[in-house]
């Protein structure tokens, strides 16, 4: 079974705190505080309200025991599970104030990642068993965690986390070093491996002349960048296993099944993170006698 990713709770604490603070201001949430009396307890369950893969429900939980830890929170599904439309994610009790303070706050992240996790799992399940679909770093700033937590979830996989975990050599920094054309994708790897021995390599090519080059630096992995599926099925053959293959570039949905096909071991996609729909989810107060 897949591993997940941890969730990094000292940021996702502190975007908690952060989207709690540009709701509540100073003075909180002024039409509860006054309309609802502060002894009253209720019970709330988000519900799916279209069909789903589940992730986030501890950032919700988190958020909540935030606002109160005293809140009594039980999940009813698991992270990644498929939901369909009608199905009671999570219930939980307290304070009506806390619950109606924190509903709106607390959604906003669980559909950001649902969406997030359940675009992953189509895309993953375009692609099938034999490559894996990547995000990127094409995310929300302060989500970055969050959301390929969700990817991941969603049975998708996770590309580089930052600058910082590996070196990702493209037209841009070979141009700007003085090292583009004949020999300079070489002179770019050479550097890299000098300054940073123990980090793998990938190098962006969008022509086979590009790949032949690559190759033979012995790369760990070459981004292929906006190519055909002919190009991409005719570099697979050429690199034969000697590097590791990543099809890029605008790759949608309905083409995910053909660019596959090809052989390529990777398929990264920005609009896992950058472009997804929220999924519709509710949280539905549970009033007296059992109405919501």
């Amino acid at each position: 079974m897949k591993t997940l990713p941890a969730i990094d709770w000292k940021r996702a604490d502190a975007l908690i705190a952060l989207a709690l603070e540009e709701d509540l201001g100073e003075a909180g949430d002024v039409t509860t505080n006054s309309v609802i009396p502060e002894d009253l307890v209720t019970e709330a369950v988000f519900l799916a309200k279209e069909d789903l893969i589940c992730a986030g429900l501890p950032v919700a939980e988190r958020l909540f025991q935030t606002l109160d830890s005293s809140l009594q929170w039980e999940t009813l599904v698991q992270e990644g599970e498929f939901c369909p439309k009608g199905t009671l994610m999570a219930r939980v009790r307290g304070s009506a104030r806390i619950l109606l303070t924190g509903e709106r706050t607390a959604l906003n992240f669980l559909q950001r990642l649902c969406g997030v996790a359940t675009a992953s799992k189509k895309y993953q399940d375009a692609a099938g068993n034999s490559c894996r679909i990547l995000d990127t770093r094409k995310t929300t700033p302060g989500w970055r965690n969050l959301e390929k937590y969700a990817v991941a979830v969603g049975g998708a996989f996770n590309h580089r986390i930052g600058l910082y975990d590996r070196v990702m050599i493209k037209d841009n920094h070979r141009e700007l070093a003085g090292l583009e054309g004949a020999g300079g994708i070489a002179r770019s790897v050479e550097r890299a491996r000098n300054m940073y021995p123990n980090l793998e390599i990938e190098v962006e090519v969008d022509s086979l002349d590009e790949l032949a080059e690559a190759v033979n630096t012995g790369a760990e992995y070459i981004l292929l960048d906006n190519m055909t599926d002919e190009m991409m099925a005719e570099a697979v053959k050429f690199v034969n296993g000697r590097s590791k293959l990543e099809a890029s570039g605008g790759i949608t949905l309905a083409r995910i099944p053909s660019a596959a096909k090809t052989g390529v071991d990777f398929i990264s996609a920005g609009a896992l993170t950058h472009s997804v729909k929220s999924c519709d989810i509710s949280m539905d107060i549970q009033l007296p006698g059992g109405e919501k």
